[in-house]
């Protein structure tokens, strides 16, 4: 089926476009992320040897992709940064469609197996691949009337994959460049990006002109859908290995099962979703929850600061990168795994609870000066060590939740450092 031509006449098509990628990498991060954390651990929970082995693999490689997702989402950001937009954070609540996006483009929270493996392959299709999405995924949304080139307001427009969009993007960019000229696309500043140095991670490129602009796209496409037509070493090629190898494992025993009973279940009735949404019930679960939530939220105000941060010094920069993936590996990490273990409550017998990445508003900036920025952020860090250690002392709960608030109060006292003592919030 031949794909829809994109639209890029203008700055703020390519904007809109690049805000769609955004919202896509975002989205697909935390279902990677979901799946992995849902996993089981090992033969206490009933796997065979040769089964934990393979499981153990299955979480090491979705977690290497959820990562390979942030670095995506963090290429994208950095040419945005550099055409002179903001990037943006927002998303709507899983399993809400995104009015932004086609409506064929759907995400959901779901455990590993079939049905996931199904939807992740699916998305990470190259193009021209024909392939069937997973049961219950259904187009939100009718087709999109075309986008006409003299249209000066953006809206959204279809694409068929991921692929797709990122080529389009690739042309709206060299046919602007070419229209306006390359300098005056490119006006952003190459500091508010995210570094290979900074970030240490040699596959960020910092955008400022064409060149790096296109350098930047090929590496996403090449780690989603393979260079040149080579999957086999992309997203997509690993997650069909993972598939061959489940399957396998299911004909030989299909008794097995790699995943915990998860249900993504929320602390509270999601803001933009009308539908009831299925609630966690237990106590514990849902303090963890809500700890889970919080580190998520002072994630992504961490990375909103860095990439629309104003005089920062090199060193309070570091600290940011520093705090964000403290935040990922010390916090969300532990928490998610510990979720997936815990009761979702005596109105889901037999389940356990997945963290669902709540968000209880549309994400925007920080105030651009710096000092109050900081205090904001810094409160809230604050306010994620207090919660945590909270969390921590109640009966029953999980050690990973006493190693998370040790990591919650390390980033807060390496942010704290950076807020002048009369703005620092007095401890209770």
């Amino acid at each position: 089926m031949a794909e829809p031509k994109i639209v890029v006449e203008h700055r703020e098509h390519l904007w809109y476009l690049l805000a769609e990628a955004a919202q896509v990498e975002h989205l697909i991060m935390c279902q990677y992320l979901y799946a992995s954390f849902s996993l089981k651990a090992g033969p206490d929970e009933g796997l065979t040897a040769g089964q934990a082995a393979a499981v153990a693999r299955w979480y090491e490689l979705l977690t290497g992709i959820a990562v390979e997702e942030m670095l995506h989402l963090a290429l994208v950001f950095n040419v945005m940064t550099a055409i002179g937009a903001a990037p943006p954070l927002s998303r709507p609540n899983f399993p809400r469609h995104s009015d932004d996006l086609p409506g064929g483009v759907q995400f959901a929270l779901l455990p590993f197996g079939t049905e996931s493996l199904t939807h992740f392959l699916y998305l990470e299709r190259p193009e021209g691949m024909e392939r069937a999405d997973a049961a219950g995924f259904v187009p939100a949304a009718p087709p999109r009337a075309p986008v006409q080139p003299d249209e000066v307001m953006p809206r959204g427009q279809d694409f068929g994959t991921v692929g797709h969009l990122y080529r389009s993007i690739e042309q709206g960019l060299t046919a602007f460049s070419e229209r306006i000229g390359e300098r005056a696309v490119f006006v952003g500043p190459q500091r508010a990006q995210a570094s290979p140095e900074l970030f240490r991670w040699p596959q960020l490129i910092t955008v400022h002109d064409l060149q790096t602009a296109m350098a930047a796209i090929s590496e996403i496409i090449e780690q989603g859908e393979g260079a040149r037509g080579d999957w086999k070493p992309a997203h997509y090629g690993r997650f069909l290995g993972i598939w061959e190898e489940y399957r396998k494992l299911t004909e030989a025993d299909p008794s097995f099962e790699p995943a915990r009973p998860v249900i993504a279940a929320f602390t509270r009735q999601p803001y933009d979703i009308p539908e009831p949404q299925p609630l966690i019930g237990d106590p514990l679960t849902c303090s963890v929850a809500e700890v889970f939530n919080l580190g998520y939220e002072t994630l992504l105000q961490t990375l909103n600061r860095f990439f629309t941060h104003t005089d920062e010094t090199d060193e309070q920069l570091a600290a940011l990168v520093g705090a964000a993936f403290g935040l990922m590996a010390g916090v969300l990490r532990p928490l998610g795994r510990a979720l997936t273990r815990l009761p979702a409550g005596p109105d889901h017998p037999g389940r356990t609870a997945g963290p669902t990445f709540e968000m209880y508003y549309q994400f925007g900036n920080f105030v651009p000066w710096r000092e109050p920025a900081w205090a904001l952020l810094t409160e809230r860090a604050c306010l994620l060590a207090a919660r945590c250690q909270a969390a921590a002392a109640l009966p029953g709960a999980p050690a990973a939740v006493q190693d998370a608030a040790g990591a919650a109060a390390g980033i807060e006292a390496a942010l704290t450092r950076h807020v002048p003592a009369d703005l620092r919030p007095r401890q209770s």
